[in-house]
């Protein structure tokens, strides 16, 4: 892909992004992201399809900003468990605030998208678990690598059924997920809260 088809291909997301923030998934059309950008309606089709592949793209791009954010967050940390409370905590206080994950939870045709966070997740799951298993590898080489693919699938879909439906702050569901992992692979973590 060449950079101006990226570049393209960004501001179209971007516009999209906006617009379905103000008016909800089904409020946005094709022509209005065209719109927005300058180009024909044909030129987002050609790129994306339809607006099911525009938007699951959009939440694609948008999980691999926070897959960037998370990888500076491990980076911080020397051992397993507090790297994984901070990643876990860093990403359920971030969708707490992100646009897009609103526009899709309380949006108008909001239930239209929450498949792509729900039961059509996989780009985003699968995406996520093999840049977090490759991290974490490389930082903890000596980790059971079945162990580790094991636990980041767990720890994963747990993240994401906080981020969906939160019911305990993001520090005490940070802190049960790292235990978790830290458990699965040996690795020292402290007791849980209550028990000394």
């Amino acid at each position: 892909m060449t950079t101006g088809r990226r570049c393209l291909r960004d501001e179209l997301l971007d516009a999209f992004a906006e617009l379905l923030t103000l008016r909800g998934y089904r409020g946005v059309r094709m022509q209005d992201v065209a719109d927005a950008v300058g180009v024909s309606r044909q030129t987002v089709y050609n790129e994306f399809g339809d607006k099911w592949r525009l938007a699951q793209a959009l939440v694609i791009r948008d999980n691999e900003q926070y897959l960037d954010g998370i990888d500076q967050v491990l980076s911080q940390h020397d051992d397993l468990y507090s790297a994984v409370a901070a990643a876990v905590a860093y990403t359920l206080e971030m969708s707490a605030d992100d646009p897009i994950k609103k526009a899709v939870l309380t949006g108008t045709g909001g239930e239209e998208l929450l498949p792509l966070l729900t039961t059509q997740a996989e780009p985003v799951l699968f995406g996520a678990k093999a840049r977090l298993i490759e991290h974490v590898a490389a930082q903890w080489p000596h980790l059971d690598r079945q162990a580790l693919a094991e636990v980041a699938d767990a720890a994963i879909r747990l993240t994401m059924s906080h981020m969906l439906l939160p019911a305990d702050p993001p520090e005490r569901v940070a802190r049960q997920i790292a235990r978790l992992v830290a458990r699965y692979q040996g690795e020292p973590c402290p007791p849980p809260e209550g028990r000394q």
